[in-house]
């Protein structure tokens, strides 16, 4: 099978400055779809957020005083946030909203640090501080929702297979028996298969013996991949957002089936409580619909995962 591309391994790093992003170009008008809007107290769709605001408040006052936007992010997701070999410097999808949120409060995109964090890290940085925001493929949902603030919704994905393109599995069906089915820890892709197994195996386990650790649940979604690769798993579940970057790495795999079976929103993130600051980056999601998001899109994703050229509506429903 295929090698992956070279990309770093993401554990929380030091501090990383920007070196500014590779979308240019003059605004071009997008349509919007709209995601479902929810209530708070009963959260039938999470995607729900606050109005948009240019008002500051203690949230953002603390960042300003300290001169730069922490973004918690990935540098191993390819398209969305990796390291370029060629230039070190991080580069995707999600890496350009970063620094579209931070010329929003800095006058410039520069004025941005950032810090790789696993999947099942980006809550926790949040809460601890190690991050301002997370910017890192993370789908909103209720159980997060009542841990981290979400912004309104950037990108619709869903959960989809990947295997093997010789592999006998088709899709999220019962191909999947008796198969090695690796995810990320934290990630809305274990869930799933905490709901729905198949009969595939994916939690680490050993007859009852202490479990090989980090095989089919892993700290990072890139490790799936690696495992695919070296045999030490039949498949992977992830968004097919991702898993359609991971196809684009290694051509030997591909997405099974017609297509996603979920459908998830990824929202930015931040510390419960931080009302201005989820405000404020609704206001640039509300901006970087007009034209930036589009070129993002066909900059960073088209080629790998087309038909998802139109972003999710700004939902004012709080």
């Amino acid at each position: 099978m295929a090698a992956a591309c070279a990309l770093a391994a993401a554990t929380l790093i030091p501090l990383s400055r920007d070196a500014g992003s590779a979308i240019a170009g003059p605004d071009r008008g997008a349509g919007v779809s709209r995601a479902v809007p929810a209530t708070v107290d009963d959260c039938e769709s999470p995607e729900a957020s606050l109005p948009a605001s240019s008002d500051s408040g203690p949230a953002i006052e603390a960042i300003k005083k300290r001169g730069h936007l922490v973004v918690g992010v990935d540098q191993n997701s390819y398209r969305w946030g990796y390291r370029n070999p060629e230039t070190d410097t991080l580069t995707g999808f999600d890496i350009d909203l970063a620094r579209a949120i931070a010329r929003n409060l800095f006058g410039t995109p520069k004025a941005v640090v950032f810090r790789a964090v696993p999947t099942n890290q980006r809550i926790p940085a949040l809460n601890n501080g190690t991050v301002d925001i997370v910017v890192r493929t993370m789908t909103i949902n209720c159980e997060r929702s009542r841990q981290v603030a979400f912004s309104t919704a950037y990108f619709q994905a869903g959960q989809q297979i990947l295997a093997p393109k010789q592999s006998a599995v088709t899709g999220w069906n019962s191909t999947l028996r008796g198969k090695r089915v690796c995810s990320a820890e934290g990630s809305t892709a274990y869930d799933e298969l905490r709901k729905n197994t198949f009969g595939a195996v994916f939690r680490d386990q050993n007859d009852g013996k202490p479990a090989d650790e980090d095989v089919l649940t892993v700290p990072n979604q890139l490790d799936c991949l690696v495992r695919l690769q070296q045999g030490l798993v039949d498949a992977v579940l992830t968004d097919d957002a991702l898993a359609a970057g991971q196809a684009a790495q290694d051509p030997a795999v591909e997405l099974k089936g017609e297509g996603p079976f979920t459908t998830e929103y990824y929202g930015v993130a931040t510390k419960l409580g931080n009302d201005d600051l989820v405000r404020r980056i609704n206001l640039v999601l509300e901006e970087y619909r007009r034209g930036e998001w589009q070129r993002a899109y066909e900059y960073w994703l088209e080629d790998d995962l087309p038909g998802k050229s139109v972003p999710p509506a700004q939902y004012r429903g709080r």
